[in-house]
């Protein structure tokens, strides 16, 4: 916390918490040079829509071509070269980690989703890339949690995404995962529909308080695993989390923040999360699945939200073959 009234939210927070800019595009991450950087398919999408990424679309489906791959998997070898370009572009200006998504079709295949996982970071090691600079970032199924745990055995470090529940969030601890993506601002959208509210009071705010409790339940219990909120609608989502281990935020909040002044007070510490006492769980598939079963809310956004990832992987595929002269399946 610091009592200088004229610092920015942003230069705040930063003192308190990684701040992650949650973007594929590299002039915003150019503005903000934030330590890390996450991508996921809809980043990747948008991003690829800018002029700038041109070359880099190109180049990727150069290489595919090069490699004599039928249509189908053409397009699909050229988005994973892609991604990881941009991933490699994105390296060249952060100090940290680049979390780069596993195809969300194999969210539910725990061999397949090893396999990609392999496939991405060989593409990093043949650009000097070490895979210490790369999170594979996996869908927190209950498949895509075990894929990870296999990973992390192996020294590739893993973000585990739509995190929605706290049996999710247990799992993905219990594994071993580097780090998890709770996401706030889905969260909100859920209980705002379903309960038929306009807003919530930020105290009340659910993503936030879902964030603080898989938060609180890691500092007591001892879990190495980091939390990282994402999916922010507001500011107030944002500074309601400072302290939190890391923040990945989109650049139109980046840039709130590095415009407002203030006392950011810091909300979430360890000596502050050993307070209510959460009682420990002993999380066996069979466990998460009745949990999972059991909250509404995750089971639908867990499933909505490789859904969508997997829709904007479509978008992507169609915007590519038809660069490629390759009849689009999807229309």
């Amino acid at each position: 916390m610091t009592n200088n009234t004229t610092q920015t939210l942003l230069s705040q927070l930063q003192s308190m918490t990684t701040v992650v800019a949650d973007t594929g595009d590299i002039g915003a991450i150019e503005r903000f040079r934030p330590i890390d950087a996450t991508t996921n398919p809809s980043l990747i999408t948008a991003a690829a829509s800018l002029p700038s990424s041109l070359p880099l679309i190109e180049e990727a489906l150069h290489d595919a071509r090069a490699e004599g791959l039928a249509a189908d998997a053409l397009v699909d070898r050229a988005i994973d070269l892609l991604t990881v370009r941009l991933g490699i572009e994105i390296l060249k200006l952060i100090k940290g980690r680049v979390s780069t998504e596993v195809d969300a079709r194999l969210s539910y295949d725990t061999a397949e989703t090893i396999a990609k996982a392999h496939e991405l970071i060989d593409l990093y090691a043949q650009a000097g890339i070490d895979k210490s600079r790369v999170l594979i970032k996996i869908a927190a199924t209950w498949e895509g949690i075990q894929a990870a745990r296999a990973l992390e055995l192996e020294g590739i470090h893993c973000n585990l995404t739509l995190i929605f529940g706290l049996h999710q969030a247990i799992a993905c601890a219990d594994a071993g995962i580097t780090l998890i993506s709770p996401f706030v601002g889905r969260i909100l959208d859920w209980y705002k529909k379903h309960d038929g509210k306009d807003s919530y009071p930020i105290e009340l705010d659910p993503g936030v308080l879902s964030v603080r409790e898989i938060y609180a339940y890691f500092k007591q219990h001892g879990h190495k695993t980091e939390v990282m909120g994402a999916s922010f609608r507001s500011i107030a989502q944002v500074t309601a989390l400072a302290g939190c281990d890391l923040l990945t935020i989109a650049p139109a909040l980046l840039a709130e923040l590095s415009e407002e002044t203030g006392v950011l007070t810091q909300q979430l510490s360890i000596e502050n999360a050993k307070q209510p006492p959460i009682a420990s769980i002993d999380m066996t598939q069979e466990v998460f699945e009745k949990m999972h079963n059991d909250n509404l809310m995750a089971f639908e956004l867990l499933q909505g939200g490789i859904g969508g990832f997997v829709k904007a992987r479509e978008q992507l595929t169609s915007q590519l073959r038809q660069m490629a002269g390759i009849p689009d399946i999807h229309r």
